[in-house]
């Protein structure tokens, strides 16, 4: 008598995408919060500490191109584990290589570009595996999955500045080994879990031809960049924002821009991912740009500094639906799109990051450096949304 096999346990897959999001939390948070020791203990000038954070955007930028041409290829367990190999890798370089090395600039180049690339990798991989995972709310699990990289933020900061509080601001290279912990699981976990058929069975995978001749792509694209855009035009001017155009302390603006920020975002998406099968999603995303624009209205143009502070807050809650939600839209309105399309998306999302705060700075600099201004040019990505979620709502499957 022969048993029949056990049924494969992909909550444990899901489970590992939510530890690869923190562990790219970690990738892109944890150096910024060493700039300052950097710039004294090594000699850094602000043109190097600023070629860091580009270097690591352009890499992982790069990664997103290539990843939808040869993950499919090489085989997904193979990438992500070593997206996670990277990561760690990077990671542990961070802390061993510059102070042991003649020119630490370098290294500290090198070890970015190792954990950007599993950073990348990582982006781009862990929404179609959980979106592949037979999972009943799907929507729900990617909105949950994206929350994750909003607590791994939260916690890079917060545990971070507890260790230096304790140890001193000295001890950031074990620290940097410390967080390689969390890639480290990630290659146990997922060498450990099944992975998913990501395009589902009996539907045809897209060629890059074929996705891309579909005008339904390019409004999920538009789509993707502005929720980029909405989210990180707030984000990154939050604390300047704060601080000197409603004229609050450096640490009031820190706790109150960018972390409570975060924190919305991750309450939003934590949210969307318990009781959001409830709500039709495109509504969701359409209602949540509205409110992004009372936000952004909220904060630039509210007489008092305690309101404009609960519009930069509760900006995090209203974007926080508008990435994971649009990746669901994707993979429900063309199932065949694979890797490729999620590849490509994350790319758009990466343009629109970096595009929202390039428009907020501009505009401000144009306005005799008001960031008031700036953050009323901001509500066009919002707007942007809100359009292309009317026009979507007309469209259908592809």
């Amino acid at each position: 008598m022969t048993g029949t096999a056990a049924a494969p346990n992909y909550d444990r897959t899901v489970v590992a995408c939510f530890n690869g999001y923190v562990t790219q939390a970690v990738v892109n948070n944890f150096l910024p919060l060493l700039f300052v020791t950097l710039s004294t203990s090594l000699h850094m000038t602000l043109t190097e500490l600023s070629s860091l954070i580009t270097v690591n955007f352009v890499t992982q930028l790069v990664v997103d191109v290539f990843a939808g041409k040869y993950v499919d290829r090489i085989g997904y367990k193979r990438c992500i584990i070593a997206a996670h190999i990277c990561a760690a890798v990077g990671l542990i370089a961070l802390g061993v290589l510059p102070q042991h090395v003649p020119h630490p600039y370098a290294a500290l180049l090198a070890s970015i570009f190792l954990y950007a690339i599993g950073g990348g990798l990582i982006e781009v991989m862990v929404s179609p595996i959980v979106e592949a995972c037979p999972t009943r709310h799907k929507a729900q699990a990617m909105s949950l999955l994206h929350s994750f990289y909003c607590w791994g933020q939260l916690a890079t900061v917060g545990v971070s500045t507890l260790f230096f509080a304790v140890l001193g601001i000295g001890a950031w290279p074990y620290l940097a080994c410390l967080w390689a912990l969390i890639p480290l699981a990630g290659i146990i976990m997922f060498a450990k879990s099944p992975m998913p058929e990501i395009v589902p069975e009996g539907v045809e995978r897209m060629s890059s031809g074929t996705l891309l001749r579909r005008p339904l792509f390019y409004l999920l694209f538009v789509m993707m960049l502005c929720a980029g855009a909405a989210e990180q035009g707030m984000a990154q001017w939050a604390s300047a924002f704060a601080e000197t155009g409603l004229g609050v302390s450096k640490t009031i603006g820190d706790l109150a821009g960018p972390a409570a920020f975060a924190l919305t975002m991750a309450l939003s998406r934590t949210l969307y991912g318990v009781i959001g099968r409830k709500i039709n999603l495109r509504a969701c995303i359409a209602g949540s740009a509205v409110l992004c624009v009372t936000m952004y209205l909220l904060a630039a143009l509210s007489p008092m500094p305690v309101l404009g502070l609960v519009g930069c807050a509760l900006t995090g809650f209203t974007v926080g639906i508008m990435w994971p939600g649009t990746f669901s839209l994707a993979a429900e309105r063309m199932p065949g799109g694979g890797t490729l399309m999620f590849a490509l998306f994350a790319v758009a999302g990466d343009l629109g990051c970096s595009a929202g705060p390039a428009v907020v700075g501009l505009v401000a600099a144009a306005n005799a450096g008001s960031l008031h201004a700036g953050l009323l040019a901001g509500t066009v990505f919002a707007v942007g949304l809100l359009v292309c979620t009317a026009v979507l709502g007309r469209s259908r499957p592809q």
